[in-house]
């Protein structure tokens, strides 16, 4: 099969799947919502026809093994869930490749397997935790993280049996003896690559990050009665603080802090607000930049309720360090795309930061047109998804040659 063929069959195996979605007319797939089993359904069918051997984890985690039972592993995997009204590619271009490099190697005999994995979470979107799909292979995920519930009062636990899994069997998704490196493709989701005119880059690091859920606390009253002087509000107080936090980011390089949900109670045009919860993520290549401005945003969110009567209390979702790559793998990944390739650090989390500490981990990078991601316009050049079919080709063939 020529790259221009895989590239195509991975560009539309993505926007095949972008359109198995919660909601009509976008893409949004959350952790073991029905999207997914045909998701899996379909992508299994993919992966048996490239001779796998498939199957389904105690989470949720669609899995193909190619190669002999027993042999060393080698494991290329990303995720299967989107973001709201997300695009076709993130996440699911890295298991795409993945099947795609597989296909490749028809006909090939190696020393080892390859283990494609299509991660059930990583986006932390259903219950506002992520990762709970690499945590659970590398055996992080602890029991308590199975009682965390969504907005309709659904447990991870009972998300997972409604799905006909069994979370007691949660022990059995960890990574088989003999897993000996572990790759993930992905878009870079920013505008780097495409600033410097490159399709590919090697990722080296990934920066720590924090979420918090910070909870306001006033009091509701009637808009038309309440005295500016005796209000309680907390959408105020929070607003103050948004604004704290924005101007804080901006004062210090390479950090980087978002609002990106606010939940007002009760919500009506005519109240003051009684309550907000607000989310918070933060981030940072040095850990300790990152939570020493975590503080500095979380005692701004204090101050701003106490001028106005407001309770405030902060909750840690995620608290994630910083994480470097295996050097020997990216030098190998590296050698696979060129050595002139740009080796850079993400700015967002991904599932190989989870599996690094437990795995040789490298992570390559396909240019993201326009810098867009998380957006129904996110995209790929055909080019560039074949270049990077053809480095995974290289970089997989690299262990069987010994180099």
């Amino acid at each position: 099969m020529g790259l221009e063929v895989g590239s195509e069959r991975v560009i539309a195996r993505c926007r095949e799947l972008a359109a198995l979605s919660e909601v009509a007319g976008e893409t949004t797939r959350t952790f073991l919502s029905e999207p997914m089993r045909e998701v899996h359904a379909r992508v299994g069918a993919w992966m048996a026809t490239a001779e796998m051997r498939v199957s389904i984890d105690a989470v949720g985690n669609l899995r193909g093994v190619w190669g002999d039972e027993g042999l060393p592993r080698l494991v290329i995997a990303s995720h299967l869930d989107t973001v709201p009204n997300a695009g076709a590619f993130d996440g699911v271009l890295g298991v795409m490749l993945g099947i795609a490099v597989v296909e490749r190697l028809e006909g090939v005999r190696l020393g080892f397997a390859v283990e494609v994995i299509g991660f059930s979470e990583e986006e932390g979107i259903r219950f506002r935790r992520p990762f709970l799909g690499s945590m659970a292979v590398v055996g992080t995920l602890e029991e308590a993280e199975l009682g965390l519930v969504d907005a309709g009062g659904v447990t991870v636990e009972r998300a997972i049996r409604r799905f006909g899994l069994d979370p007691g069997r949660m022990g059995e998704a960890r990574l088989a003896r003999g897993v000996f490196g572990y790759l993930e493709f992905h878009i870079e989701q920013g505008p780097v690559l495409e600033s410097m005119g490159r399709a590919l880059g090697v990722v080296s690091a990934l920066v720590g990050q924090t979420r918090l859920e910070m909870t306001f606390t006033g009091q509701a009253n009637h808009a038309g009665t309440t005295p500016m002087e005796l209000r309680r509000d907390a959408m105020a107080a929070a607003a103050e603080w948004m604004v704290g936090v924005e101007a804080g980011a901006r004062g210090c390089a390479g950090l980087v802090a978002t609002v990106g949900r606010v939940e007002i109670s009760p919500g009506a045009g005519n109240v003051i607000p009684g309550r907000v919860v607000a989310s918070l993520d933060v981030r940072h290549e040095v850990d300790e930049i990152r939570r020493e401005w975590v503080g500095e945003m979380v005692r701004g969110a204090e101050h701003a309720g106490k001028r106005r009567g407001v309770g405030v209390g902060s909750r840690v979702l995620l608290e994630q360090g910083a994480v470097a790559l295996d050097r020997e793998m990216t030098e190998r990944l590296r050698a696979a795309t060129g050595p002139d390739v740009p080796v850079m650090t993400s700015g967002a989390g991904h599932d190989a930061m989870i599996v690094a500490p437990h795995v040789a981990s490298a992570m390559l990078f396909l240019r993201s047109p326009g810098g867009i991601s998380h957006h129904p316009d996110e995209a790929v050049l055909e080019g560039d998804v074949a270049e990077a079919l053809e480095v995974g080709v290289r970089f997989v063939m690299g262990f069987e040659a010994g180099e």
